[in-house]
């Protein structure tokens, strides 16, 4: 089991454009079966933790249809609509408080931080990121949501190549993660 921050990216650092469009990401071509693509990953995942925008994104161009399986914790602050059967969680505070609970009810599987960059670094702060998973695209965007914005050293695990996309994933190093919450705590 691990706590995985798995998304696509581009050339540039960033998961969305200023206007939280991903056009540029899903006009890609990807194999589904390829190396490191989502239909693989998603198989090892037992929980979701997701921000508001991300949420609004899945559930505007899904037409409203929640098509994940697993409980989702969804970070907002604001309200949510959340779709009729699903086990979808509104959370707010911090990402410590509610990782333990993540964790159990992924039962023995990983817990997926779906996004954003900024909810990736909440728990990268708080020591619970293992591993950073990035789709990089043969795209810049120049401006947007960052991939994750925060100072974090990563160990390179694998790389590959699948159609347009390069692909990396990364062990995040705790020795880093512990000396910064030190000097902020």
């Amino acid at each position: 089991m691990a706590t995985k921050y798995y998304t696509a990216s581009s050339l540039d650092g960033f998961i969305a454009t200023t206007e939280h469009s991903l056009d540029w990401l899903l006009k890609q071509e990807i194999d589904e079966d390829g190396p490191m693509a989502y239909a693989a990953f998603e198989k090892e995942v037992g929980a979701l933790a997701m921000g508001a925008s991300t949420f609004e994104w899945v559930m505007r161009n899904e037409g409203g249809r929640w098509g994940y399986t697993q409980p989702t914790w969804v970070f907002a602050h604001r309200e949510i609509q959340i779709p009729t059967g699903a086990d979808v969680r509104r959370a707010q505070g911090d990402v410590v408080d509610l990782h333990t609970e993540m964790v159990e009810a992924a039962g023995g599987k990983d817990v997926w931080v779906v996004g954003g960059g900024d909810l990736a670094g909440q728990f990268a702060d708080a020591g619970l990121l293992d591993e950073v998973w990035v789709q990089y695209a043969p795209v810049t965007l120049g401006s947007g949501a960052p991939l994750l914005p925060r100072a974090l050293d990563l160990e390179v695990v694998e790389v590959a190549r699948n159609r347009n996309f390069m692909c990396g994933r990364y062990r995040v190093v705790k020795s880093h993660v512990a000396s910064s919450l030190e000097s902020h705590g």
